[in-house]
């Protein structure tokens, strides 16, 4: 059976802060083996010290931008949406200004499956027991409304499911199906965490088939561009579209050679 919980008495975190002892502390006795821990990257940003003193948000976002996929005007600015360095696609290149000082704004972790492999390690030396660890943070999702918790790092959990070669309940075999289950679990957690609760930590049980101490980390879930059919966002097409428009326009015209006719 699947339960999913939220941490209580998780304070404020600072940069410098252990981490893991503070969620043990919080967690001391109530921890069983098998258990995977939903933590909110804000706090894992926090605690990295990836707080950035920032006037203007957008000079950060620009920063931590690899390449622009789409943008759009609006009455209080543009929103961007944009690959950052992690591979990962997403407005603002995750940079955020919420739950962090006035005149301050969060940077994503730089390597948020290390983050999650010392949480992972640190905890299961301190209480004895297998333990999955994913560090989430909130996207939005193409054709979609609203935003959803996603896993942007993992360690000792397999975040992909892969049931391809396996049958259905009809006995057909299954030859597309990839479950994302690190980001499924990522959003059960959020139901409990919540945005705005104080809740960053949540634990998830009844998926310890799911733990692999050898399992890649959030990575796996980011499309390689070979594989993306949707990898141009709307500045890159029309910017394509735009030069080619112009080559063909202003590329020399191409005669063919002239054919001799009958003699007179």
């Amino acid at each position: 059976m699947l339960s999913v919980y939220a941490a209580a008495g998780i304070p404020e975190i600072a940069p410098g802060d252990d981490l893991a002892a503070i969620i043990g502390d919080a967690l001391d006795g109530l921890l069983s083996d098998g258990d995977i821990l939903a933590v909110t990257s804000k706090i894992v940003s926090k605690a990295e010290g990836r707080i950035l003193q920032a006037a203007d948000r957008e000079q950060a976002i620009t920063d931590e931008t690899v390449r622009v996929v789409a943008s759009r005007a609006h009455k209080h600015g543009v929103t961007r949406i944009v690959e950052n360095r992690l591979g990962m696609v997403a407005a603002a290149a995750g940079v955020d200004a919420s739950n962090t000082a006035v005149g301050t704004v969060l940077l994503l972790p730089v390597d948020p499956d290390a983050s999650a492999r010392r949480l992972r390690l640190a905890l299961e030396e301190r209480f004895g027991i297998r333990l999955g660890v994913i560090v989430t943070d909130t996207l939005g999702r193409a054709w979609r409304e609203g935003q959803t918790d996603v896993a942007i790092g993992g360690s000792g959990v397999r975040l992909i499911d892969d049931l391809r070669g396996t049958q259905d309940s009809q006995g057909r075999t299954l030859d597309v199906t990839i479950p994302a289950v690190g980001d499924e679990i990522a959003a059960a957690a959020d139901l409990v965490k919540g945005k705005a609760g104080g809740l960053p930590v949540a634990v998830v049980r009844g998926l310890a088939r799911l733990l692999d101490p050898d399992a890649p980390g959030a990575r796996v879930l980011i499309r390689p561009a070979a594989t993306d059919m949707f990898r141009q966002g709307t500045d890159e097409a029309w910017h394509e579209g735009y030069e080619a428009g112009v080559a063909a326009t202003t590329a020399p015209t191409a005669f063919p050679e002239p054919v001799e006719g009958p003699t007179p």
